[in-house]
């Protein structure tokens, strides 16, 4: 891998993470504890990682029990979730959080999938830019005389090359999340 390359494909792969971990936060009806990462709680004035002011568990398919590590956290878990755009009501029993996912309906599932392919067709044009970015990189250089007509051609079928690498991911990983929400 020549090494003028290497940034950009370190780039596309940051836009495809950025779209799993973005992924990772739709609710497909069943319960994921990865939909709580990004919820900070009030811990002594810090914010902190839920997971890290309390143990997060999945006892049942839809539901999410959280239990903190001090019982004077709860109603500050239960701000941050209320607070969070999850659209979950928590309830609590004086020691664990549980939070109870709905069963989705096929409409609702349909409304999710397309937010998945808007979320993936937003991580295409990211990589697609990157490559743009590349491609105009080493025109300056050939333009400057840095880079041989030769070099430039390959450099610049290399760049496509990785881009439709990376596009084709993201459809797999768009194709995957799809076929986890119309799960019944």
């Amino acid at each position: 891998m020549d090494t003028r390359i290497e940034q950009f494909k370190v780039k596309m792969g940051k836009s495809v993470d950025a779209l799993r971990e973005e992924y990772a936060a739709i609710r497909a009806g069943r319960a994921n504890p990865h939909l709580l990462d990004k919820i900070r709680v009030d811990y002594y004035g810090q914010p902190s990682s839920l997971q890290s002011v309390a143990n997060v568990s999945v006892p049942e398919a839809r539901i999410i029990q959280i239990q903190p590590w001090e019982s004077k956290l709860i109603k500050e878990i239960e701000k941050a979730i209320i607070a969070s755009d999850l659209g979950l009501t928590p309830s609590n029993d004086g020691k664990v959080i549980r939070l109870v996912f709905p069963e989705l309906t096929e409409e609702r599932r349909k409304e999710l999938v397309k937010d998945v392919k808007k979320k993936a067709e937003t991580a295409k044009i990211a990589v697609r830019n990157i490559r743009r970015d590349a491609n105009d990189l080493f025109k300056k250089q050939n333009k400057a005389s840095e880079l041989s007509d030769d070099e430039f051609k390959h450099l610049e079928d290399e760049v496509q090359k990785i881009t439709d690498l990376y596009v084709s991911e993201i459809d797999k990983v768009m194709e995957d999340k799809s076929k986890e929400i119309l799960t019944v």
